[in-house]
């Protein structure tokens, strides 16, 4: 007789997202509507992490755009922490890492995302790869 011994582990309560969106600004907005969604669904405040995928997917729709590649927004909670992962296909694009990002001048437009998302974020950093990818993320300590 076959004995089979079969170890079972139990599923995970954590919740996590993951989407693909258009490198668009429309991609970035819906980015940041479902982050406000999900994280409602969650009973998880969301008014810091929306900030940080509306500047997340926006660089990914402006610098990591690449024609007919969409970016990717995944959103996990593990224990007392959010995790915010915006992926893009530019991984020859890669912008400044936490502590390098510089001000722009009083008059610019543009270049203040990253430093928005160092404001808010707990943790946030770049892991490159898969080639051509590269993966933005930020940490938010949900227990303050």
């Amino acid at each position: 007789m076959n004995q089979e011994i079969v170890r079972t582990q139990p599923p995970s309560t954590d919740p996590a997202f993951t989407v693909l969106l258009s490198p668009t600004r429309r991609g970035a907005r819906l980015a940041r509507l479902l982050t406000v969604a999900h994280l409602g669904a969650w009973g998880l405040p969301s008014e810091s992490a929306a900030h940080i995928v509306a500047e997340l997917a926006a660089n990914a729709s402006v610098h990591g755009r690449v024609q007919g590649r969409d970016f990717q927004l995944t959103l996990a909670v593990s224990g007392r922490t959010l995790r915010i992962e915006v992926t893009d296909t530019r991984g020859d694009s890669t912008p400044p890492g936490p502590g390098a990002v510089k001000a722009p001048e009083d008059d610019s437009e543009h270049g203040r995302g990253l430093l928005i998302v160092e404001a808010l974020a707990d943790h946030w950093g770049i892991t490159p790869g898969p080639v051509p990818r590269k993966t933005v993320w930020a940490e938010i300590d949900l227990v303050r």
